[in-house]
């Protein structure tokens, strides 16, 4: 090799930082390529890793550990901790996170997405706030749906209700349609057929529901156990002779609560089918039905099971008929305020029958000391409303704080004859919690 060929590939090594291979290399693969490598560049700094947490912390927890946590936060901050990272979403998705969680959404266009997300956390009660579109694909897509509500949905049909109760729903055990002013006795069919274990049904303020209804109830849901038809105001006797199995119609033997405020089409006979046909009723709600007279009391006195009764603003009803109650002794809860014709004389009957009272409201009734004083007796009383009886003094607040030493709430509101000097024998009751003093100064 020349002096000048050995200048060169120095000046080449020295400028490229390139090296060859050795000559003998060279010459045996002539015309293969060789790979050349710059040993002395620099290369990027690679930053180290950040080490482990030591310890206990959060992020080292198990999933099981975590949902422990999770299931005891409120139920937005459980939604939100499953944004946080993959492993708590993965902890927030389990079933028993959202054990018992009610899901409220506005419905305002099928969202696919978020209804697998509630199937996949296992949510069985579903509350609809606003609705526009979606119901049919939200029912679909959970098929364990035990609850739900649409009450306040005045856009709810009876086109949207038999689209999503297409298929029977064997889960389902309670539905809220109150307020639900567009449903009609179809829905009330289409709710028969698909839904034959419903056991609680909300009617509230469906004014379009007539006995026709009613007897496609008795005809389907057998097993139904709360029934409210408040305002339901086309609901005559015939209906409830339906729902008690009167005529074709099989009934309803299971319902143990029945809401009627506010029908006021209904009468004692009403009252007298329910006492043959709803054996097992336990509380019913008759307020401002004005047609309800003592007759149709002592009807319903003979139910064996009959714990508590609604009564406010009957103006049919009197002591008569708080006396053929009290013929039963098995009430624990008695509502007989803005009744005008009931007195002093109720409790006299009240005092003998009605010894297991737990709570009492005689708001606005013609009572006077000399009433309080038997409801002092009473010694079970735990809630008593005497609001706007204006003729009750401090003797009658001072036999009360002789004799009921279980009470927790009373109700004084416009009771204007008092004085503070009465109000400190209620006050030192033991377990008093709440008391209502609106108006009890003014003259």
């Amino acid at each position: 090799m020349s002096a000048w060929t050995e200048e060169v590939l120095s000046w080449r090594e020295d400028r490229l930082g390139l090296t060859e291979l050795p000559s003998t290399t060279r010459r045996k693969n002539r015309t293969a390529p060789y790979r050349l490598h710059r040993p002395h560049l620099s290369t990027a700094h690679v930053p180290e890793p950040a080490p482990e947490p030591q310890g206990t912390h959060i992020s080292r927890l198990y999933p099981e550990l975590l949902a422990l946590i999770f299931e005891r936060l409120p139920v937005r901050d459980r939604g939100r901790a499953a944004q946080v990272c993959r492993a708590w979403r993965d902890a927030a998705d389990r079933r028993s996170v959202w054990r018992g969680v009610e899901a409220a959404l506005h419905l305002r266009r099928p969202a696919p997405v978020l209804f697998a997300s509630l199937a996949r956390r296992g949510v069985r009660r579903l509350q609809v706030l606003s609705l526009r579109r979606g119901l049919r694909d939200a029912v679909a897509a959970l098929p364990g749906l035990e609850s739900l509500s649409l009450s306040g949905c005045y856009s709810v049909t009876d086109a949207a209700l038999a689209s999503a109760f297409a298929t029977e729903l064997p889960a389902l055990r309670r539905l809220d349609l109150s307020l639900c002013k567009q449903v009609t006795d179809s829905s009330l069919g289409r709710i028969a057929q698909s839904l034959k274990n419903l056991e609680e049904l909300e009617l509230g303020g469906c004014c379009n529901v007539t006995d026709t209804g009613l007897l496609l109830i008795a005809w389907g849901l057998r097993k139904l156990r709360r029934l409210n038809l408040r305002s339901c105001w086309h609901v005559n006797d015939d209906g409830i002779a339906h729902l008690c199995g009167g005529g074709e119609a099989r009934g309803t033997p299971e319902l143990e609560h029945l809401g009627l405020q506010d029908c006021q089409r209904l009468t004692d006979e009403a009252l007298k089918h329910a006492a043959t046909g709803l054996p097992k009723l336990k509380s019913i709600n008759l307020s401002f039905c004005v047609a309800v007279t003592d007759a149709g009391l002592r009807h319903l006195a003979r139910l064996p099971h009959l714990e508590d009764i609604n009564l406010r603003a009957c103006d049919g009803v009197s002591d008569a008929g708080v006396a053929h109650l009290a013929e039963s002794g098995r009430l624990r809860a008695l509502d007989v305020s803005f009744c005008d014709k009931v007195g002093d004389e109720a409790l006299s009957h009240a005092t003998l029958g009605l010894s297991g009272l737990r709570s009492l409201s005689l708001s606005a009734c013609r009572l006077t000391d000399e009433g309080l004083e038997r409801v002092a007796r009473l010694s079970q009383l735990e809630t008593l409303n005497i609001g706007q009886c204006t003729r009750v003094t401090d003797r009658g607040l001072r036999a009360l704080g002789e004799g009921l030493r279980n009470l927790k709430a009373i109700d004084l509101y416009g009771c204007t004859c008092i004085t503070p000097q009465g109000l400190d024998h209620i006050v030192k009751l033991p377990r008093l919690s709440v008391l209502n003093l609106g108006l009890w100064h003014v003259r």
